[in-house]
Protein backbone atom coordinates (compact mmCIF):
# COMPACT_ATOMS: atom_id res chain seq x y z
CA UNK A 1 0.00 0.00 0.00
CA UNK A 2 1.36 3.39 -1.00
CA UNK A 3 1.40 6.03 1.74
CA UNK A 4 1.62 9.60 0.43
CA UNK A 5 2.51 12.30 2.96
CA UNK A 6 0.92 15.64 2.09
CA UNK A 7 1.75 18.95 3.78
CA UNK A 8 -1.42 21.04 3.79
CA UNK A 9 -1.22 24.85 3.76
CA UNK A 10 -4.74 26.34 3.54
CA UNK A 11 -3.24 29.84 3.60
CA UNK A 12 -5.55 32.82 3.38
CA UNK A 13 -9.11 33.76 2.47
CA UNK A 14 -11.05 31.17 0.54
CA UNK A 15 -8.07 28.83 0.72
CA UNK A 16 -9.26 27.88 4.19
CA UNK A 17 -12.66 26.98 2.74
CA UNK A 18 -11.69 25.04 -0.38
CA UNK A 19 -8.72 23.07 0.91
CA UNK A 20 -10.90 20.89 3.21
CA UNK A 21 -13.07 20.12 0.17
CA UNK A 22 -10.04 19.01 -1.79
CA UNK A 23 -8.95 16.79 1.08
CA UNK A 24 -12.41 15.20 1.21
CA UNK A 25 -12.05 14.27 -2.43
CA UNK A 26 -8.52 12.90 -2.06
CA UNK A 27 -9.66 10.74 0.85
CA UNK A 28 -12.50 9.40 -1.30
CA UNK A 29 -10.00 8.69 -4.09
CA UNK A 30 -7.87 6.67 -1.68
CA UNK A 31 -10.92 4.64 -0.65
CA UNK A 32 -11.77 3.93 -4.28
CA UNK A 33 -8.20 2.94 -5.06
CA UNK A 34 -7.76 0.62 -2.12
CA UNK A 35 -3.96 0.60 -2.27
CA UNK A 36 -3.43 4.32 -1.79
CA UNK A 37 -3.35 6.17 1.52
CA UNK A 38 -2.86 9.86 2.22
CA UNK A 39 -1.45 11.29 5.43
CA UNK A 40 -2.24 14.99 5.78
CA UNK A 41 -0.47 17.39 8.12
CA UNK A 42 -1.66 20.99 8.24
CA UNK A 43 0.43 24.13 8.72
CA UNK A 44 -1.08 27.57 9.48
CA UNK A 45 1.42 29.54 7.41
CA UNK A 46 -0.37 32.55 5.98
CA UNK A 47 -0.79 36.30 6.25
CA UNK A 48 -2.37 35.72 9.68
CA UNK A 49 0.81 33.90 10.65
CA UNK A 50 2.84 36.82 9.29
CA UNK A 51 0.96 39.35 11.41
CA UNK A 52 1.68 37.29 14.50
CA UNK A 53 5.25 36.16 13.79
CA UNK A 54 6.65 38.65 11.27
CA UNK A 55 7.22 35.93 8.68
CA UNK A 56 5.01 33.92 6.36
CA UNK A 57 6.50 30.66 7.64
CA UNK A 58 9.12 29.69 10.23
CA UNK A 59 12.82 29.73 9.39
CA UNK A 60 12.85 25.94 9.11
CA UNK A 61 9.68 25.87 6.98
CA UNK A 62 11.42 24.51 3.88
CA UNK A 63 13.13 21.81 5.96
CA UNK A 64 9.76 20.83 7.41
CA UNK A 65 8.15 20.58 3.97
CA UNK A 66 11.07 18.59 2.56
CA UNK A 67 10.00 15.57 4.62
CA UNK A 68 6.71 15.35 2.69
CA UNK A 69 6.01 13.91 -0.72
CA UNK A 70 3.92 16.88 -1.85
CA UNK A 71 2.33 20.16 -0.74
CA UNK A 72 -1.39 20.96 -1.06
CA UNK A 73 -1.83 24.73 -0.99
CA UNK A 74 -5.01 26.82 -0.88
CA UNK A 75 -4.19 30.48 -1.45
CA UNK A 76 -1.81 33.20 -0.33
CA UNK A 77 -2.59 36.88 0.13
CA UNK A 78 -4.47 39.43 2.21
CA UNK A 79 -5.09 43.17 1.64
CA UNK A 80 -3.27 44.00 4.89
CA UNK A 81 -0.02 42.36 3.74
CA UNK A 82 1.79 43.56 0.62
CA UNK A 83 1.70 40.98 -2.17
CA UNK A 84 5.47 40.95 -2.63
CA UNK A 85 5.79 40.14 1.08
CA UNK A 86 3.26 37.32 1.13
CA UNK A 87 4.35 35.70 -2.13
CA UNK A 88 8.09 35.99 -1.62
CA UNK A 89 7.71 34.85 1.95
CA UNK A 90 5.93 31.56 1.22
CA UNK A 91 4.90 30.58 -2.29
CA UNK A 92 7.97 31.54 -4.28
CA UNK A 93 10.53 30.10 -1.81
CA UNK A 94 8.71 26.76 -1.95
CA UNK A 95 8.74 26.81 -5.75
CA UNK A 96 12.43 27.72 -5.94
CA UNK A 97 13.87 25.62 -3.11
CA UNK A 98 12.15 22.49 -4.41
CA UNK A 99 13.02 23.20 -8.07
CA UNK A 100 9.37 23.24 -9.09
CA UNK A 101 10.37 24.67 -12.43
CA UNK A 102 7.20 23.61 -14.26
CA UNK A 103 3.95 25.34 -13.43
CA UNK A 104 1.35 23.36 -15.36
CA UNK A 105 -2.04 24.98 -15.96
CA UNK A 106 -4.78 23.27 -17.99
CA UNK A 107 -7.24 25.43 -19.92
CA UNK A 108 -10.32 23.37 -20.74
CA UNK A 109 -13.97 24.23 -21.28
CA UNK A 110 -15.92 21.71 -19.20
CA UNK A 111 -19.38 20.28 -19.77
CA UNK A 112 -21.91 22.38 -17.91
CA UNK A 113 -19.92 25.61 -18.16
CA UNK A 114 -20.60 28.39 -20.66
CA UNK A 115 -17.55 30.23 -21.92
CA UNK A 116 -17.85 34.01 -22.30
CA UNK A 117 -16.60 33.37 -25.83
CA UNK A 118 -19.50 32.83 -28.22
CA UNK A 119 -19.67 29.69 -30.30
CA UNK A 120 -17.59 27.38 -28.12
CA UNK A 121 -18.88 24.17 -26.57
CA UNK A 122 -17.35 21.72 -24.10
CA UNK A 123 -14.19 20.22 -25.51
CA UNK A 124 -13.61 23.00 -28.05
CA UNK A 125 -11.06 24.62 -25.72
CA UNK A 126 -8.55 22.11 -24.34
CA UNK A 127 -4.88 23.01 -24.02
CA UNK A 128 -2.04 23.06 -21.50
CA UNK A 129 0.12 26.03 -20.56
CA UNK A 130 3.62 25.20 -19.32
CA UNK A 131 4.92 28.12 -17.29
CA UNK A 132 8.63 28.42 -16.54
CA UNK A 133 8.42 28.68 -12.79
CA UNK A 134 11.89 29.27 -11.40
CA UNK A 135 13.50 32.31 -13.02
CA UNK A 136 12.71 34.67 -15.90
CA UNK A 137 11.05 37.94 -14.98
CA UNK A 138 10.47 36.86 -11.37
CA UNK A 139 13.95 37.37 -10.00
CA UNK A 140 15.35 39.19 -7.00
CA UNK A 141 18.11 40.76 -9.06
CA UNK A 142 18.01 44.53 -9.04
CA UNK A 143 17.20 47.19 -6.51
CA UNK A 144 16.37 50.81 -5.84
CA UNK A 145 18.60 53.81 -5.31
CA UNK A 146 18.10 57.49 -4.52
CA UNK A 147 14.82 56.72 -2.75
CA UNK A 148 12.68 59.75 -2.04
CA UNK A 149 14.49 62.00 -4.52
CA UNK A 150 13.67 63.05 -8.09
CA UNK A 151 16.42 60.64 -9.20
CA UNK A 152 14.84 57.60 -7.54
CA UNK A 153 15.48 54.58 -9.74
CA UNK A 154 14.29 50.97 -9.68
CA UNK A 155 16.02 48.22 -11.64
CA UNK A 156 14.58 44.71 -12.14
CA UNK A 157 16.71 42.12 -13.92
CA UNK A 158 15.16 39.34 -16.01
CA UNK A 159 17.16 36.16 -15.54
CA UNK A 160 17.16 33.37 -18.14
CA UNK A 161 19.68 30.54 -17.86
CA UNK A 162 20.33 27.93 -20.53
CA UNK A 163 19.62 25.20 -17.99
CA UNK A 164 16.33 26.83 -16.98
CA UNK A 165 15.08 27.35 -20.53
CA UNK A 166 16.22 23.93 -21.77
CA UNK A 167 14.53 21.96 -19.01
CA UNK A 168 11.15 23.68 -19.30
CA UNK A 169 11.26 23.42 -23.10
CA UNK A 170 12.01 19.70 -22.95
CA UNK A 171 9.10 19.18 -20.57
CA UNK A 172 6.76 21.07 -22.89
CA UNK A 173 7.90 19.09 -25.94
CA UNK A 174 7.37 15.80 -24.10
CA UNK A 175 3.84 16.86 -23.18
CA UNK A 176 3.13 17.83 -26.79
CA UNK A 177 4.35 14.43 -27.97
CA UNK A 178 1.79 12.76 -25.69
CA UNK A 179 -1.03 15.02 -26.92
CA UNK A 180 -1.74 16.35 -30.42
CA UNK A 181 1.90 17.06 -31.26
CA UNK A 182 1.65 20.85 -31.40
CA UNK A 183 3.66 23.31 -29.32
CA UNK A 184 3.31 27.09 -29.27
CA UNK A 185 6.22 29.06 -27.81
CA UNK A 186 5.41 32.50 -26.45
CA UNK A 187 8.01 35.22 -27.01
CA UNK A 188 8.48 38.97 -27.16
CA UNK A 189 11.75 39.03 -29.05
CA UNK A 190 10.72 42.05 -31.10
CA UNK A 191 10.88 44.21 -27.98
CA UNK A 192 12.96 42.37 -25.38
CA UNK A 193 16.25 42.26 -27.22
CA UNK A 194 18.43 39.95 -25.10
CA UNK A 195 16.48 37.44 -23.04
CA UNK A 196 13.71 36.69 -25.51
CA UNK A 197 15.95 36.03 -28.55
CA UNK A 198 17.91 33.70 -26.26
CA UNK A 199 14.65 31.98 -25.24
CA UNK A 200 13.75 31.59 -28.94
CA UNK A 201 17.21 30.25 -29.80
CA UNK A 202 17.08 27.55 -27.13
CA UNK A 203 13.53 26.67 -28.17
CA UNK A 204 14.66 26.06 -31.75
CA UNK A 205 17.55 23.92 -30.54
CA UNK A 206 15.25 21.73 -28.46
CA UNK A 207 12.72 21.60 -31.31
CA UNK A 208 15.38 19.90 -33.44
CA UNK A 209 15.36 17.05 -30.90
CA UNK A 210 11.60 16.59 -31.34
CA UNK A 211 10.92 16.54 -35.09
CA UNK A 212 7.45 15.01 -34.64
CA UNK A 213 6.20 18.09 -32.81
CA UNK A 214 4.87 20.94 -34.92
CA UNK A 215 6.14 24.16 -33.35
CA UNK A 216 5.42 27.84 -33.76
CA UNK A 217 6.93 30.85 -32.02
CA UNK A 218 4.31 33.54 -31.44
CA UNK A 219 4.60 37.03 -29.96
CA UNK A 220 2.88 37.06 -26.58
CA UNK A 221 0.66 40.05 -27.37
CA UNK A 222 -0.67 38.27 -30.45
CA UNK A 223 -1.03 35.11 -28.41
CA UNK A 224 -3.18 36.94 -25.86
CA UNK A 225 -5.49 37.97 -28.68
CA UNK A 226 -5.56 34.42 -30.09
CA UNK A 227 -6.65 33.08 -26.69
CA UNK A 228 -9.85 35.03 -27.31
CA UNK A 229 -10.26 34.70 -31.08
CA UNK A 230 -9.10 31.12 -31.72
CA UNK A 231 -8.41 29.17 -28.50
CA UNK A 232 -9.46 25.92 -30.16
CA UNK A 233 -6.24 25.94 -32.21
CA UNK A 234 -3.89 25.37 -29.26
CA UNK A 235 -2.52 22.14 -27.79
CA UNK A 236 0.49 22.92 -25.56
CA UNK A 237 1.90 26.39 -24.92
CA UNK A 238 5.19 27.16 -23.17
CA UNK A 239 5.96 30.63 -21.87
CA UNK A 240 8.21 32.46 -19.46
CA UNK A 241 7.27 33.09 -15.86
CA UNK A 242 5.55 36.44 -16.35
CA UNK A 243 3.98 35.82 -19.74
CA UNK A 244 2.47 32.49 -18.74
CA UNK A 245 1.17 34.00 -15.50
CA UNK A 246 -0.78 36.57 -17.48
CA UNK A 247 -1.87 34.25 -20.28
CA UNK A 248 -3.29 31.67 -17.89
CA UNK A 249 -5.54 34.23 -16.26
CA UNK A 250 -6.97 34.86 -19.72
CA UNK A 251 -7.22 31.09 -20.03
CA UNK A 252 -9.15 30.85 -16.77
CA UNK A 253 -11.52 33.57 -17.96
CA UNK A 254 -12.34 31.87 -21.27
CA UNK A 255 -13.01 28.56 -19.49
CA UNK A 256 -15.76 30.25 -17.51
CA UNK A 257 -14.35 31.24 -14.13
CA UNK A 258 -11.00 31.63 -12.44
CA UNK A 259 -12.60 29.68 -9.58
CA UNK A 260 -12.32 26.42 -11.49
CA UNK A 261 -8.77 26.81 -12.80
CA UNK A 262 -6.15 24.39 -11.38
CA UNK A 263 -2.35 24.44 -11.31
CA UNK A 264 0.55 22.21 -10.36
CA UNK A 265 4.07 23.32 -9.44
CA UNK A 266 6.11 20.31 -10.49
CA UNK A 267 9.57 18.99 -9.84
CA UNK A 268 9.43 16.52 -12.75
CA UNK A 269 12.46 14.57 -11.56
CA UNK A 270 10.68 14.00 -8.21
CA UNK A 271 13.79 14.79 -6.19
CA UNK A 272 11.75 17.29 -4.18
CA UNK A 273 8.08 17.74 -3.25
CA UNK A 274 5.76 19.18 -5.87
CA UNK A 275 3.04 21.65 -4.88
CA UNK A 276 -0.57 21.71 -6.04
CA UNK A 277 -2.65 24.90 -5.85
CA UNK A 278 -5.62 26.46 -7.65
CA UNK A 279 -5.12 29.60 -9.71
CA UNK A 280 -7.79 31.73 -8.05
CA UNK A 281 -5.94 33.24 -5.08
CA UNK A 282 -7.39 34.16 -1.71
CA UNK A 283 -10.43 36.15 -2.99
CA UNK A 284 -10.88 38.24 0.19
CA UNK A 285 -14.05 39.80 -1.23
CA UNK A 286 -15.97 36.51 -0.84
CA UNK A 287 -13.98 34.82 1.93
CA UNK A 288 -16.05 33.53 4.83
CA UNK A 289 -19.34 33.47 2.91
CA UNK A 290 -19.28 29.77 2.05
CA UNK A 291 -19.72 30.45 -1.67
CA UNK A 292 -16.16 29.90 -2.91
CA UNK A 293 -15.94 27.53 -5.85
CA UNK A 294 -14.15 24.35 -4.70
CA UNK A 295 -13.60 23.05 -8.23
CA UNK A 296 -10.24 24.76 -8.70
CA UNK A 297 -8.93 23.01 -5.59
CA UNK A 298 -10.59 19.71 -6.51
CA UNK A 299 -9.24 19.83 -10.06
CA UNK A 300 -5.85 20.53 -8.49
CA UNK A 301 -6.33 17.32 -6.48
CA UNK A 302 -6.97 15.58 -9.80
CA UNK A 303 -3.59 16.85 -11.03
CA UNK A 304 -1.97 15.45 -7.89
CA UNK A 305 -3.51 12.04 -8.64
CA UNK A 306 -2.20 12.27 -12.20
CA UNK A 307 1.30 13.07 -10.95
CA UNK A 308 1.13 10.01 -8.69
CA UNK A 309 0.48 7.92 -11.78
CA UNK A 310 -3.22 7.47 -11.01
CA UNK A 311 -4.44 9.02 -14.25
CA UNK A 312 -7.49 6.75 -14.51
CA UNK A 313 -8.59 7.87 -11.06
CA UNK A 314 -7.86 11.49 -11.98
CA UNK A 315 -9.90 11.15 -15.17
CA UNK A 316 -12.78 9.70 -13.18
CA UNK A 317 -12.64 12.70 -10.84
CA UNK A 318 -12.70 15.20 -13.71
CA UNK A 319 -15.67 13.37 -15.21
CA UNK A 320 -17.45 13.71 -11.83
CA UNK A 321 -16.75 17.45 -11.85
CA UNK A 322 -18.25 17.74 -15.33
CA UNK A 323 -21.29 15.66 -14.37
CA UNK A 324 -21.92 17.95 -11.39
CA UNK A 325 -21.67 21.07 -13.53
CA UNK A 326 -23.84 19.59 -16.28
CA UNK A 327 -26.48 18.83 -13.63
CA UNK A 328 -26.62 22.54 -12.80
CA UNK A 329 -24.85 22.40 -9.43
CA UNK A 330 -22.75 25.55 -9.46
CA UNK A 331 -21.49 28.25 -7.13
CA UNK A 332 -22.41 31.92 -7.77
CA UNK A 333 -19.30 32.65 -9.86
CA UNK A 334 -20.78 30.27 -12.45
CA UNK A 335 -24.29 31.68 -12.11
CA UNK A 336 -25.51 29.06 -9.61
CA UNK A 337 -26.79 29.07 -6.04
CA UNK A 338 -24.93 26.12 -4.48
CA UNK A 339 -22.51 26.66 -1.64
CA UNK A 340 -18.97 25.31 -1.42
CA UNK A 341 -19.74 22.07 0.39
CA UNK A 342 -22.83 21.31 -1.72
CA UNK A 343 -20.75 21.33 -4.89
CA UNK A 344 -18.26 18.93 -3.30
CA UNK A 345 -21.09 16.68 -2.09
CA UNK A 346 -22.38 16.32 -5.64
CA UNK A 347 -18.91 15.73 -7.05
CA UNK A 348 -18.31 12.98 -4.50
CA UNK A 349 -21.64 11.39 -5.28
CA UNK A 350 -20.77 11.22 -8.99
CA UNK A 351 -17.19 10.17 -8.28
CA UNK A 352 -18.13 7.24 -6.04
CA UNK A 353 -20.87 5.85 -8.28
Amino acid sequence: MEHVRIAVIPGDGVGKEVVPEGIRVLQAAAELHGGLRFHFEEYPWSCDYFREHGAMMPEDGIDILSSFHHVFLGAVGHPDVADHVSLWGLLIPIRREFEQYVNLRPVRLLRGVTSPLAGHDAGDIDFLVVRENSEGEYSKMGGRIHEGTPHETAVQVDYFSRMGVERVMRHAFRLAERRAGQLTIATKSNGIVHTMPFWDQVAREIAAEHPRVKTQIVLVDALAAYFVTRPETFDVIVASNLYADILTDIGAAIMGSIGIAPAANLNPERRHPSMFEPVHGSAPDIAGQGIANPIGQIWTAKMLLDFLGEEDLGGRLLAAIETTLANGVRTPDLGGKANTSEVTDHILEAFLQ
